[in-house]
């Protein structure tokens, strides 16, 4: 065996590297965020062949003095820890580990002049060699160019991406950075294109504000609604995106804790939590959440590229996410995406921009038959029209008054349009009702358990060896949502009671589609989250199909039902149940504005 021996210094730094520089995201998040330790007012980034060939990061921060140049690059040394306490680390860098580790895989070159000095300084760092600082022409501030990326580390530059893509994840951290310091002013630039630029803001909602606004675009923008909370010294504050804008990745999600971006796992479950049954699996809302509490009661010294944070009280944290979170989205009631509306006028005016699903996709999503002749009208069932709080009715406006209006036409019998004070609204049929049943179903179980009806004939389902174990062995959660099954022979269930909700509605299908849904959960998922799962199967089946003609009265108590059904915005699927076209929108398209 080889005997034990201590490592060249040359081989540590390459290694304490390896840890701290990962891309060339990595080297512009960690110059960046030494410019904003430095108190910059404006940041400049720019960048060639997505950061590989140079990253470049100018600032108007305090400066480095000449002398303290050289210990700049050496290996743990900083001047973020005054007083040497880890317990109230208030900066975001302070390992002393980032020059250094990138001078040992690149060459760096820092011209640096603090404020109030007759004269810049510069110095070359490259692995152990150190040339300067000597004095040169510079503005105030600090200019640090990383070029030759992993020259003295090859074996990393195989595992680097395309350049686009390392450019799209340098942009991201400089958003996400952005976001975190809206005080803060950020130019970035590739190949002389700029990709950002972004003015400061003043420290107050309204610039936090027009900064996410900056970030994510105003079509998202325009579907995010502010909120705020506090739970014993800890205040999380921000903007939630509606459900129906959910995205397919957790890109548009940003979390900032005491100024710092991070990649909190606690705080990304605790925000998907808080959207509970609003968002189907697989999407992700989207959000930028603001944590600010005692410096102690946080620990950002838990990995070298400080992106993961650990709470002292984990537990208070992300109960105070989840149950702020879950209630805002329940004081937005019926609310929907205005951004829609705008990609409604460009799908008319462009003929090209992709919907949301025709009918037929929508029954392969929910995994239903093609015909809806098998499928009984259900809309009867709903409670009469009566109307939630609204303006008073004019006899002239037939209805649209209402907030959703009244009903006009129905389109392609999946689609309900109605005229409002503001425009026109179109209704997904299928998705708006299966909302509609689904919240029914819930306040139900929460009263005690679903409300059954007796099978004049009990139907027989056949059913696989496997799925049929997972319904009978859970044959008691079923109960709860309605639904009476007994085994019946070794190759199926027999079905006597269903939830009234559901009417004639055909037995086989849902039976079918509940045991493959148990069948997939396995006997590990909780209760709650099975009942929840379920709830929203037997909404699916039950809901008027895509393809089902309605008569008007129909279309009337379906958009009166929409407007007293909290979080009706979006179906169980995370699509939007209805968008509003506003008539100003509509006068464009001819011409007329």
């Amino acid at each position: 065996m080889p005997s034990i021996r201590i490592l060249d210094e040359a081989i540590v730094s390459r290694i304490a590297a390896g840890e701290v520089v990962e891309r060339p995201a990595s080297v512009v998040k960690e110059l960046v965020e030494n410019a904003l330790d430095a108190g910059a007012r404006r940041i400049a980034i720019e960048l060639a062949g997505g950061g590989r060939e140079l990253v470049l990061v100018t600032d108007d921060g305090c400066g480095i003095p000449p002398d303290e140049l050289p210990l700049a690059v050496a290996r743990h040394a900083t001047s973020k820890l005054v007083d040497d306490d880890l317990s109230r680390i208030t900066s975001l860098g302070f390992r002393g580990e980032a020059l250094a580790a990138i001078a040992a895989v690149a060459r760096l070159r820092i011209t640096s002049r603090p404020v109030g000095a007759e004269s810049a300084y510069t110095l070359l760092a490259e692995g152990e060699r150190i040339e300067g600082p000597r004095p040169t022409a510079g503005a105030f501030g600090t200019r640090v160019e990383v070029t030759e990326l992993f020259r003295r580390l090859p074996a990393r530059l195989k595992f680097l991406r395309s350049e686009r893509a390392e450019l799209q994840a340098a942009v991201e951290v400089v958003e996400r950075l952005a976001l975190a310091r809206p005080t803060t002013g950020f130019r970035l630039s590739s190949e002389g294109r700029r990709l950002l630029d972004l003015e400061p803001r003043e420290k107050d909602p309204d610039g936090l504000s027009a900064r996410v606004r900056a970030i994510l675009g105003p079509e998202l923008a325009d579907d995010l609604f502010a909120f705020e909370a506090e739970r014993e010294g800890i205040r999380l504050f921000g903007f939630l995106g509606l459900p129906a804008v959910a995205r397919s990745d957790p890109r548009a999600q940003h979390l900032v804790v005491n100024g710092r971006a991070v990649q909190d796992r606690l705080l990304k479950s605790a925000l998907r939590a808080g959207y509970g049954d609003l968002l189907p699996q697989g999407r992700h809302p989207v959000a930028a959440l603001f944590l600010e509490l005692a410096p102690e009661r946080v620990d950002v010294n838990v990995h070298p590229s400080k992106v993961e944070v650990r709470f002292a009280e984990p537990q208070t944290v992300r109960g105070l996410v989840v149950h702020a979170v879950r209630r805002a989205l329940e004081e937005l009631g019926r609310r929907g995406a205005r951004g829609l509306g705008r990609r409604a006028e460009a799908a008319f005016r462009a003929a090209e921009e992709p919907g949301f699903g025709s009918p037929h996709e929508e029954a392969a999503l929910c995994g239903l038959a093609e015909s809806p002749a098998a499928f009984q009208p259900v809309l009867a069932r709903l409670p009469p029209a009566a109307p939630p709080p609204a303006p008073a009715l004019d006899e002239d406006d037939d209805g649209a008054s209402f907030p959703l209006g009244a009903a006009r036409a129905q389109l392609f019998d999946s689609y309900v349009l109605a005229q409002n004070a503001q425009g026109l609204v179109i209704v997904d049929q299928h998705a708006a009702h299966e909302r509609i049943l689904f919240e029914r179903l819930k306040e139900q179980l929460r009263a005690g358990g679903v409300a059954r009806q007796a099978l004049l004939l009990p139907e027989v389902v056949a059913l696989p060896a496997g799925e049929r174990e997972a319904l009978l062995v859970r044959a008691a959660d079923v109960l709860r949502l309605g639904l009476v099954v007994e085994p019946f022979g070794p190759e199926a269930v027999v079905v006597r009671e269903v939830p009234a909700l559901l009417g004639e509605g055909p037995v086989v299908p849902l039976v079918r589609a509940l045991a493959a849904e148990l069948f997939h959960l396995g006997s590990t998922v909780e209760l709650e989250a099975a009942l929840g799962r379920l709830a929203a199967t037997i909404a699916c089946h039950g809901s008027v199909r895509a393809g089902r003609r309605l008569t008007v009265a129909e279309m009337d108590a379906l958009l009166r039902a929409i407007e007293r059904t909290p979080n009706s915005g979006q179906c169980n699927h995370g699509r939007p149940t209805w968008i509003q076209l506003d008539r100003s929108a509509i006068e464009r398209l001819f011409g007329r504005r």
